[in-house]
């Protein structure tokens, strides 16, 4: 395969690229057992990249990364259980250099401790890496046995945070009495305007436990409700501009919230999403108005 045309080099337009677009820089959180920081907006790679890895989508994906990161982002989230999207991210990683600004995260998805490890050793090798920023107990799977691996990996330095995470509203009893009695960096939910069931306990206990919360699913369908819906007067006054941009600053405008990882395979949708972690976020008034605008398009 003939090597693609990507730079890892920035040149002062591109490293103005983000500041442009969105007036100012990107919108950070820092993580509370740590203190690094870390953009609100991340890349979630469910669906959009799990894709044959021909010559051309390789080069599609490299494009959309190196977008992903001109425009501020650093955190890219996968999983073993998002069919190709580890190997497509390793190559796309490959063609760019691997670029400093990344912020490694993924997920064990198995049962079994040695299942578990070999399985995080394969996603290091999908992605060309040696260390992950960030490792997830996928769905609570065996999350007893892996996180006993993932402590020691961590003293070792091999994983820098742990976290465990959930989707779809599954499991919340059994997350919440780990995150009540388990020292965690990260929890991964859904959370949106629509579903808002998080809000009542585990974003509170997240918050007051000091860990970091990466939300997932944050569209979740929600544009069916929106479409050819004119954005309420209020939220452009914050500049919001697109639907995408109010869904997504009313999820990362909550205070235990560190960051939302929207999925998108199309660069133009990139930019909309990563927009919202620009600007102003709305306060806890105008988070009212919002589900309260939201509950009329339903």
């Amino acid at each position: 395969m003939a090597p693609l045309a990507f730079s890892n080099t920035k040149s002062k337009k591109d490293l103005a690229a983000g500041a442009v677009l969105g007036k100012g820089n990107i919108l950070t959180n820092k993580i509370p057992s740590s203190g690094q920081s870390i953009p609100l907006i991340g890349f979630g790679t469910s669906r959009n990249i799990s894709l044959d890895l021909t010559p051309e989508n390789i080069t599609k994906c490299t494009a959309l990364i190196e977008t992903f990161f001109k425009l501020g982002g650093t955190m890219i989230d996968s999983s073993p259980m998002y069919g190709t999207s580890e190997q497509m991210i390793g190559h796309c990683l490959k063609n760019l250099d691997y670029p400093k600004e990344l912020f490694s995260t993924t997920k064990v998805w198995t049962r079994g401790k040695q299942e578990g490890i070999e399985q995080m050793r394969q996603s290091m090798k999908l992605w060309g890496i040696k260390k992950f920023d960030l490792m997830q107990i996928h769905n609570l799977v065996d999350w007893q046995l892996h996180l006993d691996t993932l402590r020691n990996w961590q003293e070792e330095g091999i994983v820098k945070h742990i976290g465990i995470t959930t989707s779809h509203g599954r499991s919340h009893a059994e997350l919440e009495k780990i995150l009540a009695t388990v020292p965690l960096d990260f929890v991964q939910l859904t959370y949106n305007v629509k579903d808002r069931a998080v809000e009542n306990r585990l974003l509170p206990l997240a918050l007051d436990r000091g860990i970091a919360v990466i939300v997932n699913r944050p569209f979740n369908g929600l544009f069916g409700y929106s479409k050819n819906q004119e954005l309420p007067e209020y939220m452009q006054e914050l500049g919001c501009k697109s639907w995408a941009q109010f869904y997504l600053k009313f999820v990362i405008s909550h205070p235990a919230v560190t960051c939302a990882i929207p999925a998108t395979s199309k660069a133009k949708h990139l930019k909309d999403n990563m927009l919202a972690g620009y600007g102003e976020l709305p306060d806890k008034k105008t988070r009212q108005l919002m589900v309260e605008s939201f509950k009329k398009l339903i």
